[in-house]
């Protein structure tokens, strides 16, 4: 079954919406569109601080706390978290898991040491994909700097430190609402066997006939989706009823 996400990016408390990870627009007050995708029936939540790696810092754990009085699905937090505290705190604060990016291109084995600390299921792998020649490339800091590892090879490597789901974000689709890129798609799909933990799809995702292209090339646990969202192309009740006529099994 395709779990359906919303992802809010999040910038000095502002909902922002970004353009291939560059660039801002502020949509408006990130507790109020979580709480209304709450009511339309969404199944999680993903909040995105997308500067806190940048500035060092772990700015959204008060948001956290306010989406969780009042929004009982799960929610995963991701930007600048950096330690098994970091994550214990998210944990405590509200989010029932926390997605790491920057930190683990530090050190990979911060992976193993959350993994352990909160259990790897609560472990979302954040992994920004962008290509470069005829390969993709994972990059961090919110796209601004390349890894030098292939995506895949990442992938694995994080999944063998514990990483218990993977959250995969194509750079050059992000924000442009043409769809995931398929093409990547293939290359994930050959890989799939390798790759023993629920994937999550993001970036360019913004009608039902972007989803159905994905389904035909690799079925994801879930696809992410902010732009469609925010600037009400479709909302959650008409995007799953949606699917629903094309046979896509939602919750």
């Amino acid at each position: 079954m395709l779990r359906i996400i919303s992802r809010l990016d999040i910038k000095n408390e502002n909902l922002i919406k970004t353009v291939s990870l560059e660039g801002l627009r502020i949509i408006g007050n990130p507790a109020d569109f979580a709480k209304k995708y709450y009511r339309e029936g969404i199944d999680e939540i993903l909040v995105m601080d997308v500067v806190a790696s940048l500035y060092g810092r772990n700015n959204l754990y008060n948001i956290i706390k306010e989406l969780s009085k009042e929004v009982f699905i799960p929610i995963t937090l991701g930007g600048g978290i950096r330690t098994e505290e970091d994550a214990i705190r998210a944990l405590s604060s509200g989010a029932d898991k926390v997605a790491i990016n920057s930190a683990a291109f530090k050190n990979p084995n911060i992976i193993s040491r959350i993994a352990n600390s909160i259990g790897s299921s609560s472990v979302v792998l954040s992994v920004e994909a962008k290509r470069i020649g005829s390969d993709w490339f994972a990059y961090f800091n919110s796209g601004r700097d390349n890894s030098g590892l292939k995506v895949i090879d990442w992938i694995l490597q994080a999944i063998s430190k514990g990483a218990g789901e993977v959250l995969i974000t194509s750079i050059d689709y992000e924000g442009m609402f043409q769809g995931f890129d398929l093409e990547f798609l293939k290359l994930l799909e050959k890989e799939k066997n390798k790759i023993k933990v629920p994937i999550i799809l993001s970036g360019g995702i913004s009608s039902v006939d972007n989803v159905k292209n994905i389904l035909e090339i690799l079925i994801p646990s879930a696809i992410s989706i902010a732009g469609m969202f925010h600037y009400n192309k479709m909302n959650v009740i008409e995007f799953k009823k949606d699917l629903k006529k094309f046979n896509i099994k939602v919750r």
